[in-house]
C-alpha cells in the first residue's frame, strides 16, 4: 500500500530534508507544503497555503482521502525576533492555530490519517531561559514550568487523538543543521556568508561566538530519517523523542573543520553579533553574488532568514563563561529502534560542501581562479 505524507514547512530546515527523504522512499509519495513556492525534490509534489487561513486548509485538506502521515514542521517566527519572541503569547497562539489548521481537516471520519509527527526541541528543557539544565535531559522528566507553545501542540495532539485511529510522535532534535536558504533556525548560510565576506577583505575566518559550551548538533538529514522510521514504527507511537547525532562538540573546537570545509585559514578569536555584523552586507553580498556567479539569492536575507541571530544564541554571544553543558539523552530513541547517527565535523563539512556544490557558497577553487584572472 502507497503512503503519502504531508511534509508541512517544506522550505524549512528540517521539512526540506524531510521532504527530499520520503519523496525517494520505495511506496510513499510526498506532498510539500508552504506558504512560498518549494523546490521540488524527485518525486515530490507541492501545495501552496497559507497555514494561517483556516478556510484554504479546510478547502484544502479536507477532501483529501490520501494523506496518511504528517511531518509537521512548521513554525511561525516573529520577524527580527527571534529569541525573544518564543515567549510571546500571540507567537504561540499563532503556531498552535497553524496546526490545528492542519490536523483537524485530516482527522474526520473515513479519513486517512495514521500518524503525526511534531517537533519540539531543547527548549522544551528550558534551555532558552535557564542557567543551566540537569544533565542529561531525559523525556520522562516532568514538564519544565515554563510557557512554550511546544505544550499547546501536545496538548492538542493528546486530546485529539485519543477520540481517533491515528498517532503522533514527538522529536526534540538539539541544534540542526542543513542546506536551507532563508531558515530562521538555520545557522549553516550566515556562517557561510559571514566566512566569504571575511575571506573578500583578506581576512582569516575568526571565531565570533562566546565562552566555550559542550553541546550537541543534529544533522537535517538525520531527523529526516528518523521521521520515516517513527512514521511506521509501532515503538514510536505517541512517544517522546530527543534525538541528536550522536556526539557532543564546542564551536571553539569545531572551528578548524568548519574554517578547512570553507578553503579559509582560521584567525583568533573576535567576538561579536554575527545579527549586527551582517546587518548592513548587502552591498558587500551582492558584489560576492555577481564576482563568482553565484546561484545564491541577491537579497541576502532571503539567503539567510534570521540565522544570524540564531548563530548567535547558540554561539553564546554576550554571555559570560563558565557555561554548563547541554546535553540530552538520545537513549530512548535508540532502544526504541532507531539507531542512526553522524559525526558532527563530518556533518559541517557535508553542508557547507554542498552549498558550495549548489554554487550558493564561493569555493577555494573558484577564489584562486578569480585571483588568478
Amino acid at each position: 500500500m502507497t503512503n503519502t505524507v504531508l511534509v508541512v514547512g517544506a522550505t524549512g530546515v528540517v521539512g526540506q530534508a524531510c521532504l527530499r527523504h520520503f519523496a525517494a522512499l520505495p511506496g510513499w509519495r510526498a506532498v510539500g507544503v508552504a506558504r512560498r513556492a518549494i523546490a521540488l525534490p524527485a518525486g515530490a509534489t507541492a501545495l501552496q497555503l497559507d497555514l494561517q487561513d483556516a478556510a484554504a486548509c479546510q478547502a484544502a485538506l479536507g477532501a483529501r482521502d490520501d494523506i496518511t502521515h504528517v511531518v509537521y514542521a512548521a513554525v511561525y517566527e516573529q520577524p527580527g525576533g527571534l529569541v525573544g519572541g518564543w515567549r510571546d503569547q500571540e507567537q504561540m497562539r499563532i503556531n498552535l492555530q497553524m496546526l490545528r489548521n492542519v490536523v483537524e481537516p485530516l482527522d474526520r471520519p473515513g479519513g486517512a490519517l495514521r500518524h503525526v509527527t511534531i517537533m519540539q526541541g531543547g527548549k522544551a528543557y528550558g534551555v532558552h531561559i535557564h542557567p543551566q539544565i540537569a544533565v542529561p535531559a531525559r523525556e520522562r522528566w516532568p514538564r519544565d514550568p515554563h510557557e512554550n507553545f511546544y505544550w499547546l501542540h501536545e496538548d492538542f495532539l493528546r486530546e485529539r487523538q485519543a477520540k481517533g485511529q491515528w498517532h503522533f510522535t514527538i522529536m526534540r532534535p538539539r541544534i540542526v543543521f542543513g542546506d536551507a536558504a532563508g531558515s530562521n533556525m538555520n545557522p549553516i548560510p550566515a556562517i557561510g556568508v559571514y566566512a566569504w565576506l571575511r575571506h573578500e577583505q583578506g581576512l582569516p575566518l575568526a571565531y565570533p561566538g562566546g565562552p566555550a559550551r559542550v553541546n550537541q548538533a543534529i544533522d537535517a538529514d538525520l531527523i529526516a530519517q528518523a521521521c520515516a522510521w517513527a512514521a511506521e514504527s509501532p515503538n514510536a507511537r505517541n512517544e517522546t523523542f530527543n534525538l541528536e547525532n550522536g556526539d557532543v562538540f564546542v564551536w571553539q573546537n569545531v572551528w578548524p573543520t568548519i574554517a578547512d570545509a570553507l578553503g579559509m585559514p582560521v584567525g583568533e578569536p573576535e567576538p561579536q553579533s554575527l545579527a549586527t555584523a551582517l546587518a548592513d552586507q548587502q552591498p558587500a553580498w551582492e558584489r560576492l553574488v555577481d564576482k563568482y556567479q553565484l546561484a545564491a539569492p541577491r537579497d541576502l536575507t532571503a539567503f539567510i532568514g534570521q540565522g544570524a541571530a540564531y548563530a548567535d544564541f547558540q554561539m553564546n554571544h554576550g554571555r559570560a563563561a563558565p557555561l554548563p553543558p547541554v546535553i540530552m539523552s538520545s537513549v530512548k530513541i535508540r532502544q526504541a529502534g532507531f539507531h542512526a547517527c553522524m559525526d558532527t565535523e563530518d556533518m559541517f563539512r557535508k553542508w557547507f560542501g554542498q552549498l558550495q556544490q549548489r554554487r550558493l557558497l564561493p569555493t577555494a577553487v573558484q577564489a584562486r581562479a578569480a585571483l588568478a584572472a
